[in-house]
């Protein structure tokens, strides 16, 4: 297969070199063996029509001469013309702006985390509407960019294991979320075609600011596992309270300001101090004070 490619490039090329009248011999060197020529040798070996040394020279060179467009032949009259620069709009500048590598891989970043975020805190709209559009704009660019597959899905693979420490905090997939990144971002764009690759400083400024923020957020939310409940059910487990009102088997209680409807399996009496053990219901299943010395005691 890369034999027939080389042999119809070649093929190509000298076609192409023989309806312009230029050397074809040396244009099928130049697929088949990558030779080049200084501007001087290239003009000798009629490789090109003409050396400028600027734009007023070219134009003075190309005037009288005749080319053929679309089979008719026209001539040339360049001499004494006024030369417009058409120079790129507002519109053309932003496009160049988000195409370019480092700024498309900033946007993938911004774009994924604000949607994590949202994600993990639904309502707050900010972070999902910016990462929403960083997300589009940053893929809008890879369509544009000599984009290495192998190194997006390395970014993507580590920006989730960066988003799930968030959810399951344990060091491990904060780590190959990093090194994922790292890797992915030195393989994203083909680093062989000038200007498309990305700093390695950019790489990994961004890594290390991703883990710095994911560990300050997994610390915190591990804080707020081991804070006691405040509130709920398994919070009124083990809270005191006093009888109320007791008739035969019905009796109630004031716990925390509320009254309850209590059963233990010791009589309770009026005023008599309770602890609860759980909640069935809009039951509160309690133990008596006398219970609870005792079982202090024993």
């Amino acid at each position: 297969m890369g034999a027939k490619v080389m042999n119809d490039a070649a093929a190509f090329i000298r076609g192409l070199a023989q309806t312009r009248g230029r050397n074809a011999e040396w244009a099928e060197r130049a697929v088949r063996e990558a030779v080049s020529l200084s501007a001087g040798e290239a003009l000798r070996d009629k490789v090109i029509d003409l050396v400028a040394v600027d734009l007023p020279d070219l134009l003075r060179q190309m005037d009288g001469r005749s080319v053929e467009v679309r089979g008719a032949h026209l001539t040339l009259h360049t001499q004494g013309q006024v030369v417009e620069w058409m120079l790129p709009d507002w519109r053309q500048r932003l496009l160049a702006v988000i195409a370019h590598p480092s700024v498309a891989l900033i946007l993938l970043m911004v774009g994924f985390y604000g949607l994590v975020f949202e994600f993990s805190s639904p309502g707050l709209a900010l972070p999902g509407v910016a990462g929403a559009i960083c997300l589009l704009l940053g893929l809008f660019a890879l369509q544009l960019l000599p984009v290495n597959y192998a190194g997006l899905a390395l970014v993507l693979l580590g920006m989730a294991f960066l988003a799930a420490e968030l959810v399951v905090p344990s060091g491990l997939l904060g780590a190959g979320g990093v090194v994922a990144f790292v890797v992915g971002g030195i393989l994203l764009f083909d680093r062989d075609v000038p200007g498309f690759g990305v700093p390695i400083s950019l790489v990994l400024g961004l890594a290390l600011s991703s883990a710095v923020v994911v560990f300050v957020l997994a610390t915190m939310a591990l804080r707020a596992r081991r804070r006691p409940v405040l509130g709920g059910r398994e919070e009124m487990a083990g809270t005191l309270g006093e009888v109320v009102y007791v008739e035969g088997d019905e009796a109630w209680a004031e716990v925390r300001g509320e009254r309850w409807r209590v059963r233990s399996e010791a009589p309770l009496r009026m005023g008599q101090r309770i602890r609860v053990l759980r909640i069935d219901g809009l039951l509160l299943q309690v133990q008596g004070e006398a219970d609870i010395l005792k079982g202090a005691a024993s």
